[in-house]
């Protein structure tokens, strides 16, 4: 967002009130607040260079395990939540409670060695919802 050394890494984070007002979306007022009171954790902001998904996240981790990445855009953001091994049986009980379109997003998800790594594009309660369920595994 500020100004970028010459191989375009920023130099100067943005903070979460900025990060929040480029999503600008209610949902994710939601979601901090269920992550930050309801499972006591606190945003880091990092910059990542992959190839997939270059640009400033938003990650919270409990007890040095991962819960979910938080990548904004324009309008709504995409939480990025990895099922694992110890969570698939479980998700797979969950998966027909959850929306169509995550149920699919799931299903088309590849297994691999860390779980699949599920990118949902956050743009309504349901889907919103969603995301709580799958926190919940995460964190049992």
């Amino acid at each position: 967002m500020n100004g970028k050394t010459k191989d375009s890494f920023p130099q100067t984070a943005p903070d979460i009130s900025q990060l929040g007002s480029r999503i600008n979306s209610p949902l994710f007022d939601q979601l901090r607040t269920v992550l930050e009171e309801g499972y006591r954790v606190s945003p880091r902001i990092e910059y990542s260079r992959c190839s997939m998904e270059p640009g400033w996240n938003i990650k919270y981790k409990k007890s040095g395990r991962a819960l979910c990445t938080i990548y904004p855009r324009a309008g709504f953001f995409t939480c990025m939540i990895s099922i694992g091994k110890r969570e698939e049986a479980a998700c797979q009980l969950l998966l027909p409670t959850l929306t169509p379109s995550v149920q699919q997003l799931y299903q088309a998800s590849a297994p691999m060695k860390m779980g699949r790594w599920l990118m949902i594009d956050v743009t309504d309660e349901q889907i919103l919802e969603d995301v709580k369920k799958l926190l919940e595994l995460r964190t049992n």
